[in-house]
This record gives C-alpha cells, sequence and structure tokens, in this order.
C-alpha cells in the first residue's frame, strides 16, 4: 500500500476581495491538489490565520492596511514558501533576482501564475534555507517602500477613563497596551487606563517605528522594553522599565527582539 501523500496547503493575504477570488479560481484550475485553507485581508490576520493552519505557501500582497507584507513575512519567517504580489515591478524584480521569494505583478497573468506554480513544486521537493538572502531581501523592500510612502499620520493621543475623568495620553508616554474580552488597558506613565479600542484598531494606528505588537492581546512601546529572557519553544517575554509587568512575545513575534 502507497504511503498517503501529504496536501499541500496555502493561505491567500490581500485587502482586494476581487484579487482573492480571482487567485483562488486561478489555483483550482492550474492547482487543482493545492489546498486554500483561508484567506486574509490584511498581514495581521495573515500572521494569526499562519499560525492557526501553519498552510505550506503563503500568498502575500506586499502594500495591506496596518501590518504590511513586507512584515507579515517576516513574522512568518522560514516556515512557509511565501509569494508576494504587487502592483510596484520594483519588488518584484528585487524578490526575482534573490531567488528567495516568488512574485506576481497585479493584475496576475496566468502564464505568470502557472511559472509560479511549477517553481513552488520544486521548491516544495528542496529542504533549501534561504539564509540570509531571505532577511536581507525583506530588509530592502521595506527600505524601498518608506522611500515611496507618503507620510502617515499616526496617533498622537489615547483618549481613556481615568475615575472619572477623561484622559488625553500622549502614545510616547504609553508603555504598553493588554486587552482582554472586552477592555485594553493602557499602561503609561501617569499608571493604567482602560479603553474600549481593541488591539487590532490600535495597531493599525500606532508608529510602527515605536510600537510592535508580541502577541494577540499586547503592543508594546519598544523604548520601554529593558530586557528580554528567551523562553520555549520560540517565545520570549519582556520586561518593561520602571513596572514590574512580564509581557509575553509570541513565535510569530520573536523576529522583532532577535538582536536585543
Amino acid at each position: 500500500m502507497k504511503p498517503l501523500t501529504k496536501q499541500i496547503t496555502a493561505l491567500i493575504a490581500d485587502d482586494e476581495p476581487l484579487l482573492r477570488e480571482h487567485l483562488r479560481a486561478n489555483l483550482a484550475r492550474l492547482w487543482p491538489e493545492l489546498h486554500i485553507v483561508d484567506e486574509a485581508r490584511n498581514g495581521r490576520e495573515a500572521v494569526e490565520m499562519f499560525d492557526i493552519h501553519q498552510p505550506d505557501i503563503v500568498f502575500l500582497d506586499v502594500h495591506m492596511p496596518g501590518l504590511n507584507g513586507i512584515e507579515a513575512a517576516r513574522s512568518i519567517a522560514r516556515r512557509a514558501h511565501i509569494v508576494f504580489f504587487t502592483a510596484y515591478e520594483q519588488y518584484a524584480v528585487q524578490a526575482f533576482e534573490q531567488g528567495a521569494i516568488d512574485y506576481l505583478v497585479k493584475p496576475i497573468i496566468e502564464a505568470r501564475l502557472a511559472d509560479t506554480i511549477t517553481r513552488l513544486q520544486q521548491r516544495m521537493k528542496q529542504a533549501n534555507d534561504t539564509g540570509t538572502s531571505y532577511d536581507a531581501l525583506l530588509d530592502r523592500m521595506a527600505s524601498d517602500m518608506r522611500q515611496r510612502s507618503p507620510q502617515r499620520n499616526y496617533l498622537q493621543w489615547i483618549k481613556a477613563s481615568v475615575g472619572n475623568s477623561v484622559r488625553l495620553i500622549p502614545v510616547e508616554q504609553v508603555a504598553f497596551l493588554r486587552s482582554d474580552e472586552k477592555y485594553t488597558l493602557v499602561a503609561w506613565d501617569g499608571g493604567d487606563a482602560l479603553i474600549r479600542k481593541s488591539i487590532r484598531e490600535l495597531s493599525d494606528e500606532l508608529d510602527p517605528e515605536r510600537f510592535a505588537q508580541t502577541h494577540r492581546s499586547v503592543i508594546v512601546n519598544l523604548h520601554y522594553v529593558s530586557e528580554v529572557t528567551r523562553g520555549m519553544n520560540e517565545t520570549a517575554e519582556l520586561h518593561i522599565r520602571g513596572r514590574p509587568d512580564v509581557l509575553p512575545v509570541s513565535r510569530s513575534y520573536l523576529h522583532l527582539f532577535r538582536q536585543m
């Protein structure tokens, strides 16, 4: 009796529903054995869904609201084969020259998708690690994106209830944010406060140069991190300057602290 062949799985992430639908339909026709486990509307959903499904392949749009495709790829690291799709040819050229990550240019052409499928099938038979070239490519793409993207206006103040009053808390004084089922705790220099905004909403509004999501329920101000303690199974804990709190770092966000 022949051993069962493992089914190849994939995740699609793009904020455009029509593109997701178009890509899914073309993949079904060109690679019917491929199973699409889910679709994500942005980079943050892509990371969350990847942790749940652990697909073999992730199709990522470079430009997505909140966490973009490049940062999502960093979180996924080398746990899956990445295929970027983008409307900007310069990212595609970099990816193709490096050979570490495949790409598709919007609008997606069927012949190009067929070539990508062939390369993916070949790579799935090889256990090759792209190593430094993978990280260097993402660094180059992120730098290029920052130079070409318009300047965003990030959140400057957080309105929160403190006792019977409402405070406007400057975001630079916020050490971390941690959510539970109904509220999000804002830990800042003046104490603690509660707000009704979710971590997902806040992560899209805060400056990623200062704030980083480290867990599905935690965002931390990187300027307040005093120590990183590595844990089991590629996790870690963050110690916060001037506070007793210890915050979790899940596997998908550990790459943010590899140099600390």
